[in-house]
């Protein structure tokens, strides 16, 4: 019971059903989980561990609020991590299974480009961000199972969760988004193949500091949107 709480609010966490700043009802969530409150406290406390909730001011338990530097923390965490675990994957050498499935999921997010080419849309629609979003985990999910350490891919997993639910981005990628994103991907797995340890880190470090800069640049222009809203809801001054 404890573990099914546990899932239902990380769910609603992920699905964007709570979103941050949301105060948790123990009362609630026992009703729909059909608990008591205990196993929701308990699940609350695993996920205040880990980060995807806090406390509140008022003594209540929140959904983690968006900060700053909480992106960039998790986007260094994911890079030292992933970047430990290519290399390792490089100088092993991977099995032919193993490449086919890369290049499968490499496939996949080419088969959206041609998609979005032909359909003249200028970005993904919500359908296929979820198709690509499902593409871009595999990729660097598998790099990390193929290292055979259970621990960086639970906290990488972990990790991307959050990043996931403190993304800030609207819309779906746009065509030279998906090219970019394609292109450093293939780089990445053609340096594998060729067992280059220092390329394949390389390669992968880039492509993760470029997309937390993606993410931060995402931040600073909602907190200046957000900033712009709270000027225009001020009484002007009068003489």
């Amino acid at each position: 019971m404890r573990r099914r709480a546990y899932l239902l609010i990380q769910n609603k966490i992920a699905s964007g059903e709570l979103k941050a700043g949301t105060l948790i009802s123990e009362a609630a969530l026992a009703k729909e989980l059909g608990s008591s409150r205990t196993p929701i406290r308990e699940a609350a406390g695993q996920l205040l561990a880990e980060g995807l909730l806090e406390l509140s001011p008022g003594g209540g338990i929140i959904v983690t609020q968006l900060t700053r530097q909480a992106i960039r923390d998790l986007y260094e965490l994911r890079e030292a991590l992933e970047v430990f675990a290519v290399g390792r994957v490089a100088q092993d050498g991977i099995r032919s299974p193993d490449r086919e499935r890369l290049n499968h999921i490499l496939g996949e997010t080419q088969t959206l480009v041609k998609e979005l080419k032909s359909s003249g849309e200028a970005e993904l629609n919500m359908q296929q961000m979820k198709r690509f979003t499902l593409s871009d985990l595999s990729f660097h999910t598998l790099l990390i199972r193929l290292a055979a350490n259970a621990r960086i891919l639970k906290v990488v997993n972990e990790t991307r969760l959050m990043i996931r639910i403190f993304a800030i981005r609207r819309k779906g990628h746009k065509r030279e988004d998906l090219d970019r994103i394609h292109r450093h991907h293939k780089e990445i797995f053609q340096a594998v193949l060729e067992q280059d340890v220092e390329r394949s880190r390389r390669l992968l470090a880039e492509h993760i500091q470029a997309s937390a800069r993606e993410r931060l640049d995402e931040f600073d222009m909602w907190e200046r949107e957000n900033q712009l809203a709270g000027l225009d809801t001020i009484e002007p001054f009068r003489v």
